[in-house]
Formats: structure tokens, sequence, C-alpha cells
């Protein structure tokens, strides 16, 4: 075999192994990128626990063929009579573009409620004391959102009449992690959030 003829099998080795690494590297990456959401409910008072591990882009794929009253194509329908003469998208924008700020806090004698923007979230708090189970006792019930603006802006639809659950989870793939919900009422914990994760194991 002449030096020509094996720098080119040489080459061609090369090649092959770039091209086959390359491709392998965009695989893990794609792997790697995909985004789950997780739900977990946990009630030790009941024994009852459920958890749920959805990749994104399932999500995405499934809703659009959901058609039931006001659930369709991945939109889900709200009255229009309420949004006539409110552009939900203008204001999402403005509050976007403000610095963060909290913008709502209610206090009363046994509930708090906080609406504010930081880092390019959301946030939601409720802390009520008012709620009582079935015999009448007493008990707190915690509520924290932290939803992207990002997300929240892609719920809503260029036609204002609609919620844009798959548009949401768009924005959602393309966020980091996190922690959206979480809820403690009673003996119930309740955490929804975002991450590479697969299992749900937290």
């Amino acid at each position: 075999m002449n030096k020509t003829l094996k720098l080119g099998v040489a080459l061609c080795l090369i090649g092959g192994v770039t091209l086959v690494w390359t491709m392998s590297s965009k695989r893990a990456a794609a792997a790697d990128s995909e985004k789950f959401i997780h739900v977990r409910v946990n009630d030790p008072a009941q024994g009852e626990m459920v958890s749920v591990n959805v990749p994104l882009s399932l999500a995405e794929k499934i809703l659009p063929t959901i058609h039931n009253d006001k659930l369709h194509d991945g939109k889900v329908t709200i009255g229009h009579e309420d949004l006539q003469d409110v552009d939900v998208r203008a204001i999402l924008a403005a509050v976007a573009d403000t610095p963060d700020n909290e913008f709502v806090t209610v206090k009363e004698r046994d509930q708090e409620v906080h609406v504010s923007k930081s880092k390019g979230n959301f946030i939601i708090h409720v802390d009520d004391k008012s709620g009582s189970d079935d015999k009448g006792a007493k008990h707190a019930e915690k509520v924290d959102i932290t939803v992207p603006i990002s997300v929240v802006k892609a719920l809503v639809p260029d036609n204002n009449k609609d919620i844009d659950v798959v548009g949401a989870l768009r924005a959602l793939s393309q966020a980091g992690s996190a922690l959206l919900v979480t809820v403690h009422d009673g003996t119930q914990d309740v955490r929804i959030w975002i991450d590479s994760e697969n299992s749900g194991d937290k």
C-alpha cells in the first residue's frame, strides 16, 4: 500500500470516527436538554402519595390532540366578555419591563397575600391560617408559586381570549430547572417542578 493510499485510508478513518462522535454528542446533548415536569402529592396522614413525571415534549404533543369543552388545540378558551376591553399581552409586557417590585400586599388577621416580580419571575405567596379539616381542627395553608415571566407571556396568544398551554410548555422547556409550585395544606404537601431528571426523586 503506497503512502498516498495509506494517508487516504487514515483520513477516512479519522473522518468516520469524528462523524460518529459528533452524532453521538448531538444525541446526548438532545437527551440532556429534555425537560420533565414533575408533580408530587404526599399525604402521610392518609398514607397516600402520587408522583407524576412527564417529558415536556410529550405533553406538547398530546395536549393539541385533546378537544374537550374549552380545551382545544392545546389552548383553553376563556370568557371573551371578561377581557373584551383589556389588552392582557400589553399589560404583561409592561410588567415584564418594570424593575423588580412587590405589586400587591394584602394582610388580614388570618391571611397574607404577596404578589411580586423578582429576577424574571412572577411570585405569588399565600399564607392562610383560617383553614380547618373535616373535624373542625384549624390548620395553615401555604402556597408559593414562582413562574418565569416568559412562560406567563406565552400563555396569552394574540387573540387575547385563549390560554396557550402548549406555548407555556415550550417556554418552560427553554427555561432552566425551577420549583414552580409548593402547597402545604394540613397534612398534604404538593410540589410541581421542572428539571432534566426523569425520575423525580427529590
